[in-house]
């Protein structure tokens, strides 16, 4: 039976609340985090340990053996929670130094798999032949128009499940995403495919269960719940075998947020190939993506054989001109 748990309290359940109030004001939910100081808490707790100066190295070192992560992903999120804490303690003059020594494990870290144009017309085209179930209608282009929002808007999971028809303004030609990842709402244009695929996939919904009212969720299976994010996930991953992926052995396995991947490479690559610079556009990539720093779109921008080609052809380029102007001093 899980233990209820019943609020912070060991020693430092005041700075770890703080820290917490914090990190949630500058826009962070911070979900996944908070799970992670609980187990720390009640650690310090349960040691008996009387104040935050009192926390030494080998303190750091015994909770995270008793908490065991098999992967270092696990390891060093646990580990990274607990050094965020002691660092902004420290940053906050309530310590002098940090007691967290302990090293990060090393891992094979592995890209993003990056989708070409080509596989995820075949995505649409496998997801659109999905077959119904007699409760399940309409899985076709329900799915299809999910995983073209993913893939050409660049939209997160959980921002497509949460859609209302509200959100969706055919005028503009534009879609609120309504508390994103920092609690900030933000506006996404779209071009005329993706309208024209909106506007079928309504017609085609209407048909089934007749005018959509503005709070309707665009798209749902049950009673007007949303689609899971997490079956989200399920289907594309069934969906994986029949797209004859390409085999890029320093890829990871794709899943559906490689589609937001895909969208920020294949942005960065058209911007490469029509000459723009893409360094001066990424503030405006940041925005779209909704992210709170340029920072995390970096994440996005792997390195792709196509965008290698590009930038060698830019530097080349520029190098060409600077010879030129240098010869002609």
């Amino acid at each position: 039976m899980t233990r209820k748990w019943e609020g912070f309290k060991s020693s430092i359940a005041r700075e770890i609340t703080n820290y917490l109030t914090h990190k949630r004001a500058l826009g962070r939910r911070f979900i996944n985090e908070e799970m992670g100081l609980r187990l720390f808490d009640r650690f310090i707790f349960e040691n008996d340990i009387h104040g935050i100066d009192l926390i030494a190295p080998w303190h750091i070192e015994s909770f995270l053996a008793s908490r065991a992560r098999r992967s270092p992903r696990g390891f060093n999120h646990l580990l990274c929670v607990v050094r965020g804490l002691f660092t902004w303690l420290t940053a906050q003059g309530e310590l002098v130094h940090s007691p967290v020594t302990t090293k990060s494990r090393r891992r094979n870290k592995r890209t993003p798999f990056i989708f070409s144009d080509d596989e995820i017309r075949r995505l649409l085209d496998v997801a659109g032949n999905l077959q119904d179930y007699p409760q399940i209608p309409m899985r076709g282009i329900i799915y299809k128009t999910i995983f073209a929002l993913l893939a050409c808007l660049g939209l997160r999971a959980g921002e497509v499940s949460r859609l209302l028809w509200m959100d969706v303004k055919f005028e503009e030609r534009v879609i609120l995403i309504r508390e994103t990842k920092f609690f900030k709402d933000r506006i996404v244009p779209f071009g005329p495919k993706i309208d024209a695929l909106l506007c079928q996939y309504k017609q085609t919904r209407e048909r089934f269960i007749g005018q959509t009212t503005p709070d309707n969720p665009v798209f749902f299976f049950f009673r007007f719940r949303p689609v899971n994010p997490h079956t989200i996930g399920i289907t594309f991953h069934n969906l994986i075998p029949l797209l004859r992926l390409r085999d890029i052995p320093s890829s990871a396995a794709p899943t559906a947020h490689c589609l937001r991947h895909s969208f920020a490479v294949r942005t960065l690559l058209r911007w490469y190939q029509s000459g723009v610079d893409p360094t001066s556009r990424l503030i405006s990539l940041s925005t779209y993506l909704g992210h709170a720093n340029i920072s995390s779109t970096a994440v996005y921008l792997t390195i792709t054989d196509e965008l290698l080609i590009e930038a060698n052809k830019r530097f080349e380029q520029l190098a060409k001109n600077y010879f030129t102007e240098i010869t002609h001093e």
